[in-house]
């Protein structure tokens, strides 16, 4: 008993030092910075950019600046910049952002295909006003806005939709509680031929719609696409920290998942689907998302689960032998959690998701399972290499964080690693429980 005592003794001063840490982290101001064309010569770059403050954000100043750099109006990189006091920020940061490859040139896309987009909320009409608004303004030619108001408790999501958006808007209300359930009820009354999903707490991108939605007119065989996420701000600790380890971004890379050809780098295809991208960010071509049953409605934010929802329908539609794409061209902004209990929360529903979601699908198509094992070993391998990595930063360039995303400046928080370990071995658990809870509901499970 002694020594249990002494180890969590030890565990709670190691969580007190890691706390210390954390509260250090200064604020980093958030900017998005666009060099045109790129045919000019570097003078000429320098004098055509144009810097503007992220989403929200005031002007930018002097000190610490997450810079998305663009090439004629498209996504091509990030850095953190440091703009000496005095200094003129366009100028310093273009001559950063000039250093990132320039990338291969865009790829013409087909018009996008009548798309719909689901937007699934829960008292929080402050946050989603601003997600609509920016939903309203985008370039897509043919494209409807439905908000699934979840379990509410008041009438103030119905009456922002009503009272501001009027018919632009479409509203639905769904009883039962999980971000899936709303999702599914999202699914069934869409018009689209392509359905987005995007969260209350982001602001789109003009041409986010687009971007997301034009592959489904060049690829009859893409069942879904995934794009890009960046933080909207930057003003806490645990927006820094989470950022600085990579966010919820993918990366500026174009890329194809095909089951058909599993990628040798992705030793769990398809089950590390949180590779693949995230909720807040995703489009399934409306009928094979229907004839997958949608999303495991025990599943998701709001159910004891925790979440996995969107890690189902992307290993559901990659089983019934369709491709995703991950475009960074289709980019949102998110507004990260803002608090050490806020990343606390998270840690754990992650890992609770994670393992939730393996259970959905070994549960709806347990043929599956030999899959599964024999992908196994190879998988743990891969992930404690990056559990080595992300724990000491051995093997990644401590550039500054968090604009390389994944550069780990910070160290990743122990009680935080441990945290996401426990949620793992809630989440069955997690999932039958919620099974039987939507049961009770009055719901279906799967």
């Amino acid at each position: 008993m002694a020594g249990v005592r002494r180890a969590r003794q030890e565990t709670l001063r190691e969580t007190r030092r890691e706390i210390d840490d954390f509260l250090r982290i200064g604020a980093v101001q958030v900017a998005e910075l666009d060099l045109g064309d790129g045919t000019g010569a570097a003078a000429e770059e320098a004098q055509a950019a144009v810097l503007r403050p992220g989403p929200g954000s005031p002007p930018v100043t002097s000190g610490a600046v997450f810079v998305l750099v663009r090439r004629a109006g498209l996504p091509v990189g990030t850095l953190l910049g440091q703009v000496p006091e005095g200094a003129d920020p366009t100028r310093v940061l273009a001559g950063l952002a000039r250093e990132l490859p320039r990338g291969a040139p865009p790829e013409p896309w087909p018009e996008p295909p009548p798309a719909s987009v689901v937007v699934a909320t829960r008292e929080r009409a402050d946050q989603l006003a601003r997600a609509l608004d920016s939903l309203l303004a985008q370039d897509h030619p043919d494209f409807e806005v439905v908000v699934v108001d979840n379990a509410p408790v008041t009438g103030e999501t119905r009456e922002l939709v009503e009272r501001k958006y009027g018919e632009r808007v479409r509203y639905v209300c769904e009883p039962v509680p999980g971000l899936a359930v709303a999702h599914n009820r999202g699914l069934a009354v869409v018009r689209g031929e392509v359905v987005a999903f995007t969260d209350d707490d982001v602001v789109a991108d003009p041409r986010w719609l687009t971007e997301l939605t034009a592959p489904f007119a060049a690829d009859p065989r893409l069942g879904c696409t995934t794009g890009l996420i960046l933080p909207a701000r930057l003003r806490t600790p645990a927006q820094v920290l989470l950022e600085s380890h990579g966010g919820f971004a993918k990366g500026f890379v174009p890329r194809t998942y095909d089951p058909e050809h599993p990628p040798a780098d992705e030793p769990l295809f398809p089950f590390t689907a949180g590779r693949f991208g995230s909720g807040a960010n995703m489009a399934f071509r409306t009928a094979v998302l229907r004839t997958v049953g949608g999303f495991d409605p025990a599943t998701g934010a709001g159910t004891r689960a925790r979440g996995g929802d969107d890690l189902y329908g992307f290993v559901r539609v990659l089983a019934q032998g369709r491709r995703l794409r991950y475009t960074p061209r289709a980019l949102v902004w998110h507004h990260h959690r803002e608090t050490w209990r806020d990343l606390e929360t998270q840690a754990y529903g992650y890992g609770a998701g994670l393992t939730a979601y393996l259970t959905a699908i070994l549960v709806s198509r347990p043929a599956l399972l030999p899959a599964l094992l024999a992908r196994v070993p190879g998988g743990l391998a891969h992930a404690r290499r990056l559990t080595a990595v992300r724990a000491t930063g051995e093997g990644a360039e401590a550039v500054g964080a968090p604009g390389g995303h994944d550069s780990r400046k910070h160290p990743w928080p122990r009680r935080l690693a441990r945290l996401q370990r426990r949620g793992m071995l809630y989440g069955p658990v997690g999932y039958l429980r919620a099974r039987r809870a939507l049961r009770a509901a009055g719901g279906e499970a799967r």
